[in-house]
């Protein structure tokens, strides 16, 4: 009987992992002085070290995207990590750059966010877990200022705040759908004013989105006091600076911060920090995490959330608009199981041969290639990840037919068997970053609000239009009005479709775009517009992955994948 193949965990557990401060003075020349070790394994940068990195020249950044996700898998983190892997093989000094999970998927569907098989960032089990405790620092100043917010109320209201027009949540780093809609405040005079509130998952929050997008703590203090949390009786924005609460939300972030140090299954430095979802907020590691990465390697490897219409319109549009950075090219991942998927196979039809429905697949890739080409104008790869149930005429028709789009189209095997698997897309890679390129936008700061996410729509989504209530139509004119109109859209919608239906697969055409809720990030400085019925605090399946996870009698962690 052959033997079962190892689970993720086990791979991982047996990796030889190097004392971080060996690995980080070895590799990246940092003394380890310049370290806040978190165990011997995972440790902080100094803030200071980073800020004394600003002279250095900038190495070449390379953003990792996909298709749209199916429950087939599309192996993008994997890919992150093999590529990042596969390039310092090739003898690139190179570093890769990717979010922290979510304690959420991790126990819900998804699972843990360290790539899978050869390709993997350690200790998983850590970092898929409590990790250096960034996230909980995150909650912990978000629900800070939510419970200012209410003891404010309670004590007298002196900024007239309208407890009908309160806006800011509170935050659990966990799906529970329960908490999605609530009744704060029961019990008398003692416990507040009652009111309806409710919770987002962490990665919703805009604490997140502002610890990603600042350049330092006194970026990060300043976007923190600009929050707006609710509006007067006269309609007036209240922020966390009016409750004069900002200050010790620093505080909290201000290890936070500073980005993590990890390193592969093949020792290869990474680093990982922040982590907002692609479908609900913008989607990218932090600002400062990528920043300091291209000072410290020649190739640096970042991915951003789901499809290349969210997380990487996201990246382009909002991270690198705000940051200044520009990709000097994009590997756009796939499978042929998930082409098939979106060509109308059901999942256990996946394995068979089936080249009409690949065929048919191929809109959804092609789009993104599009996107990523034609309107974002970066130089593109395509990488496949390979699966044992591929066939060979299934991946010379996606040659074929990709090839005439004029981009590399490569087959990996990073997952099973790591950097070498990928030396191939390493080298296509390193070619297209050497190809000229125009970083575009989807969309100008000039535009009004309307019209970016109308341009975004029908140029990113395949959208003929877009529409909304009078109501939304009036919050957008009113932030418009109001001088947010310069700030870019940030469109949460569902993650597996172009549209805002989930069962449209493929690349679905001429649907309408409809707006039903608009949120205003004034810290995070971008306009959140939720489109269809997508959630800020997702719930649990049917049969959570936490049922799988357990400890066996040595103590040891398992089911974590």
């Amino acid at each position: 009987m052959p033997a079962q193949p190892l689970s993720d965990i086990e791979i991982a557990r047996q990796a030889r992992l190097r004392r971080i401060t060996d690995l980080a003075q070895d590799r990246l020349g940092i003394p380890d002085e310049h370290l806040v070790p978190y165990g011997h394994h995972k440790a902080k940068l100094a803030l200071p070290y980073i800020r004394s990195l600003e002279g250095r020249p900038d190495g070449k950044l390379i953003l990792v995207t996909a298709i749209s996700p199916t429950p087939a898998g599309e192996g993008k983190t994997t890919t992150t990590v093999g590529l990042g892997d596969a390039l310092n093989h090739i003898g690139k000094k190179a570093l890769i750059a990717l979010r922290e999970p979510s304690l959420g998927p991790v126990f819900g569907l998804k699972g843990g966010a360290t790539g899978g098989g050869r390709a993997q960032v350690v200790p998983m089990d850590d970092i898929n877990l409590h990790f250096t405790g960034d996230f909980q620092a995150i909650a912990l100043a978000h629900n800070l200022l939510s419970a200012c917010l209410d003891n404010h109320i309670h004590h007298g209201n002196a900024l007239d705040i309208d407890l009908r027009r309160i806006v800011w949540k509170r935050v659990v780093d966990m799906n529970d759908r329960a908490l999605r809609d609530i009744t704060v405040g029961l019990g008398g005079p003692g416990n507040g004013f009652p009111r309806q509130d409710g919770f987002d998952i962490v990665v919703a929050s805009e604490v997140m989105a502002i610890l990603c997008l600042s350049t330092s703590l006194a970026d990060l203090k300043a976007r923190l006091g600009r929050i707006v949390v609710a509006e007067t009786r006269g309609r007036k924005p209240v922020t966390a600076a009016d409750l004069k609460v900002h200050g010790a939300m620093a505080v909290l972030l201000k290890d936070a911060l500073a980005p993590n140090l990890v390193q592969t299954l093949e020792n290869n430095p990474a680093l990982l920090h922040g982590g907002p979802f692609a479908n609900i907020a913008h989607g990218c590691n932090s600002v400062m995490a990528t920043r300091t990465a291209l000072k410290l390697a020649d190739y640096v490897v970042t991915e951003a959330g789901f499809g290349a219409d969210l997380g990487a319109e996201k990246f382009i549009d909002i991270k690198c608009r705000k940051a200044g950075l520009a990709p000097s090219a994009a590997v756009l991942v796939a499978t042929i199981r998930a082409l098939k998927f979106h060509g109308g196979v059901a999942v256990p039809d996946l394995g068979r041969e089936d080249l009409g429905a690949l065929e048919r697949g191929l809109a959804n890739i092609q789009r993104h290639l599009h996107n990523l080409r034609d309107v974002f104008g970066l130089p593109c790869v395509v990488s496949i990840n390979h699966f044992s149930a591929d066939t060979e005429a299934e991946h010379a028709l996606l040659r074929d037919r990709l090839g005439a789009f004029g981009v590399p189209v490569l087959t990996a095997r990073h997952w099973a068997e790591g950097g070498a698997g990928a030396a191939e897309v390493a080298r296509a890679v390193v070619a297209a970053c050497e190809q000229p390129s125009t970083l575009r936008f989807a969309y100008e700061d000039a535009d009004p609000l309307w019209e970016k996410v109308r341009k975004l729509a029908t140029r990113t989504y395949g959208a003929a239009d877009i529409s909304a209530s009078s109501a939304v139509r009036k919050q957008i004119a009113a932030l418009q009005e109001a001088g947010y109109g310069h700030l870019p859209v940030c469109v949460a919608k569902t993650q597996v479709s172009f549209s805002t239906d989930p069962s449209q697969r493929g690349a679905p055409s001429d649907h309408v775009l409809d707006i039903r809720e608009v949120r205003l990030a004034a810290g995070a400085e971008f306009v959140v517009m939720v489109c269809g019925d997508i959630m800020t605090m997702p719930g649990l399946p049917k049969v959570p992955a936490a049922e799988h996870i357990d400890l066996d009698d040595a103590g040891q962690i398992i089911g974590l994948s």
